[in-house]
């Protein structure tokens, strides 16, 4: 199986066209994902058609599981089928688990890919729809106690996946998020596990960021959790209409007015081709 190696401000993806080839895709993503023994990626994302768009992408995260979305996967699968003269045009529509997207992608003179404007679609704020099982309009500001005494506030935001969003006094970087992460993630409040934020607001126009990631653990970036944190600062009113999110890998541009969807805009890089062996899994 042919493969490209990307990724989205070093939150990294193994590609396929997943319409040359048949697998069990899941059992692959976990043996392909893997640092040691496969290429190593946070995620494996397959092309494949759509009847309803452009194209079409699924993901699955290095432990087998599907995601609904993810956002710098999307600004990659958008470079790959660019660059592999999939298509010329520079708007595409793809289609996801959380439902069609429009993608605008941006060149240089050269024609190579320089950024990926990426419509994400509204935000979901009701509990049912993220899910989390309280009750509500919206899960904002919510306590959650955890091991060793030790309890966080979040906001609950969909976009098209699962998070949660705790904005902190301490720095972020000191924050014991690989210890915190799991716990979160597996919280019997999220029936669908989550993926967990925790944030300080710089300023109104500038958000600093880590992220657990829901199946894959810690990443050095995530384009859905950029997007769900910039929507649970403008509702707490700690933000404006357009943010810089910086994160460990680079920083993301997310603009939202508070009430249509969310316009994430990032890069997308190409590290490398390979052959996998088909068959093995």
């Amino acid at each position: 199986m042919d493969f490209v190696k990307m990724h989205g401000l070093g939150n990294d993806f193994v590609v396929i066209d997943g319409r040359r080839y048949a697998a069990d895709w899941p059992r692959l993503a976990v043996a392909l994902c893997d640092r040691h023994f496969g290429v190593g990626a946070d995620g494996f994302v397959l092309v494949l058609d759509s009847e309803k768009a452009d194209f079409r992408k699924r993901i699955y995260k290095p432990d087998g599981s599907e995601a609904e979305m993810c956002g710098n996967g999307i600004r990659c699968f958008a470079k790959y089928v660019y660059d592999e003269g999939e298509t010329r045009r520079r708007e595409v529509l793809v289609e996801t688990g959380a439902g069609l997207l429009p993608i605008a992608i941006q060149t240089d003179g050269q024609g190579a890919v320089v950024g990926v404007t990426v419509g994400m679609g509204p935000p979901r704020l009701r509990p049912t729809e993220i899910p989390v099982a309280l009750e509500g309009q919206r899960a904002l500001d919510v306590p959650l106690r955890l091991d060793e005494g030790i309890e966080v506030r979040f906001s609950a935001v969909s976009m098209g996946n699962p998070h949660a969003v705790a904005f902190l006094d301490q720095p972020v970087e000191s924050f014991p998020l690989e210890r915190i992460g799991p716990q979160v993630e597996h919280h019997p409040l999220f029936p669908r596990r989550v993926n967990f934020e925790v944030c300080n607001v710089l300023d109104r126009r500038n958000l600093h960021v880590r992220v657990w990631e829901r199946g894959a653990g810690l990443t050095l970036a995530c384009g859905t959790g950029a997007c769900a944190t910039v929507v649970a600062a403008r509702v707490h009113d700690l933000v404006d209409d357009e943010v810089a999110v910086r994160l460990p890998g680079g920083t993301l541009r997310i603009a939202w007015d508070g009430r249509d969807e969310v316009r994430m805009t990032g890069p997308a890089v190409t590290v490398f081709r390979g052959a996998w062996p088909n068959g093995t899994q």
